[in-house]
């Protein structure tokens, strides 16, 4: 049979699409191993198969249901996801697990995930997020941000493909409390600033910013009802700078941006010390009805509210009312630290007194580890910073323990003595110190049932922008997330060390001013 040029062409464009159609369907995975990918905080348990999943401008995202939260959680790794494929992948709502692409669902059904565990599961043609609650699937979102090239926080193009390596990995944390302070009131930071920390934080599966909000050098949050505070106190900072505050509308923005990252907000306000701000704002917070002169030093102990004033309880309830009616966390931070100007009895007399106001407006009361004194509820919280008695009498007392010993995880202290910013009056504080240690047997008659969880404060004595917060914070704020998640038993300084230099072109890419420890062995990421 004798074919035409039109048959011949035919017969080439058949064999052409037929073998188009095999190079397709017999495309091999890239091999990959999960095992080698530098995870922190480290996942509970890490299983590998060998194999990947890419990600394409085809890939999808799905979300079992129609809850609001889940939804904001697929759309937040569509917007993480962007920089891989080139725009945000759809996110749609699927019945039951699609054949391919990315599958969040809270279908878990496991106990022990608690709230914010996760199942993850990756193979040649699904991803598999699964959880109990939208906070597990939340902190496994950053998981998968982490199996990623760190190309992906930058937005950077790839020679290569973006792949996830396959297996599955099973991860809750150690502790329910993970968090960190940022202290507002000695400098004051933007909204922009907080909004940076909290992206930062939430990356590292953190759950908690407290933030310091009033001291002897600035007073930080709008009270409508006691308009002074912000006018007076909110005037100057250390070193004299011009401060700052937050208005209630521009704390809730705050609030909100954390909440949809699962992170609780714990505002603070200092007392019966750290109080010259107010001080100097009203004259009848002072025992001798005189105002105080405004405060740009870094002394402390030398201030106090008047205990025996009326006009101080109703100060304290104002505050506390408007500050609990926008902040929908459990706790209120009273402070209680460092009141050297306040008599013993006056004292106890008087953190008995708020904690009745904070319980009256359906908060529970946190308080530094001095407030062990008083006679605390079951509820109550107390701080650990300094004294391991005061945490003793706390746990006697049937109240829970936040570790934030000043000797391990006080980011303003130096790493040695060469460093630019900071103080060293509890320690000098090196990347494996931050890391080797274990909340649980730090203090003898403190276990780990006792214990709420971690928190690691920023002081800001020295501290006056973004690039010093960060450059304190990183790289010791990925080791205490990791010890405040992460199973004791999985932890050694040795793998750590290699993991987080691997991990350094991660922060790189963030843009993240970090500290290059001579301790870690900086390098690049293995994909």
């Amino acid at each position: 049979m004798k074919l035409t040029n039109t048959s011949l062409a035919a017969v080439f464009f058949l064999a052409a699409l037929s073998f188009a159609h095999f190079s397709c369907t017999s495309k091999q995975p890239i091999p990959a191993d999960l095992s080698k990918v530098n995870f922190i905080p480290k996942p509970v348990s890490v299983t590998a198969t060998g194999s990947s999943f890419e990600l394409t401008a085809q890939t999808g995202i799905y979300v079992q249901g129609e809850t609001e939260e889940v939804k904001k959680v697929g759309q937040y790794l569509a917007e993480k996801l962007k920089p891989a494929i080139g725009a945000a992948p759809e996110v749609k709502t699927a019945a039951e697990a699609p054949k391919s692409g990315i599958y969040l669902t809270l279908a878990a059904n496991d106990p022990e995930l608690g709230d914010e565990g996760y199942n993850l599961t990756v193979t040649e043609d699904l991803v598999t997020l699964a959880a109990n609650q939208p906070a597990g699937l939340f902190r496994g979102v950053q998981t998968i941000r982490q199996m990623l090239p760190a190309e992906l926080e930058s937005g950077e193009k790839l020679d290569s493909a973006w792949i996830l390596a396959s297996g599955t990995i099973r991860d809750f944390p150690s502790y329910g409390f993970r968090g960190s302070m940022l202290d507002v009131s000695r400098h004051f930071f933007s909204v922009e600033d907080v909004k940076r920390y909290i992206d930062l934080l939430a990356s590292y599966k953190l759950n908690v910013l407290h933030l310091h909000l009033s001291d002897d050098q600035g007073w930080r949050i709008e009270i409508k009802s006691w308009p002074e505070l912000t006018k007076i106190g909110g005037s100057t900072e250390v070193g004299g700078g011009e401060g700052g505050f937050y208005t209630q509308e521009q704390y809730a923005d705050i609030v909100k941006y954390a909440q949809d990252r699962f992170i609780t907000i714990i505002p603070e306000i200092d007392m019966p010390g750290h109080t010259n701000a107010a001080l100097a704002s009203y004259a009848e917070l002072n025992c001798d009805g005189k105002a105080r002169e405004l405060y740009t030093g870094t002394e402390v102990g030398f201030s106090t509210l008047c205990t025996d004033k009326e006009i101080t309880y109703k100060f304290i309830d104002d505050v506390v009312k408007e500050l609990a009616a926008l902040t929908p966390g459990p706790y209120i931070h009273v402070g209680g630290d460092e009141s050297h100007a306040t008599k013993k009895d006056d004292y106890i007399f008087f953190i008995n007194k708020v904690q009745d106001i904070v319980r009256s407006h359906g908060k529970t009361m946190l308080g530094w580890d001095e407030t062990a004194q008083a006679n605390l509820d079951a509820n109550s919280v107390v701080q650990l910073w300094a004294s391991p008695d005061f945490a003793r009498m706390a746990v006697s007392k049937g109240a829970k323990i936040v570790m934030s010993p000043a000797t391990k995880v006080y980011l303003d202290m130096q790493y040695d003595s060469t460093t630019r910013l900071g103080l060293h009056w509890a320690a000098y504080i090196e990347v494996d110190s931050g890391y080797i240690w274990d909340p649980a047997t730090l203090i003898p008659g403190i276990s780990k049932e006792n214990i709420l969880g971690i928190e690691a404060p920023l002081w800001s004595e020295t501290i006056t922008n973004m690039d010093d917060i960060e450059y304190m914070v990183f790289p010791r704020l990925p080791g205490i997330a990791e010890i405040a998640w992460s199973p004791k038993d999985g932890r050694n300084w040795e793998e750590y060390k290699v993991r987080l230099g691997k991990h350094g072109q991660r922060m790189d890419k963030m843009e993240i001013g970090y500290y290059r420890s001579p301790l870690v062995p900086w390098g690049e990421e293995l994909r």
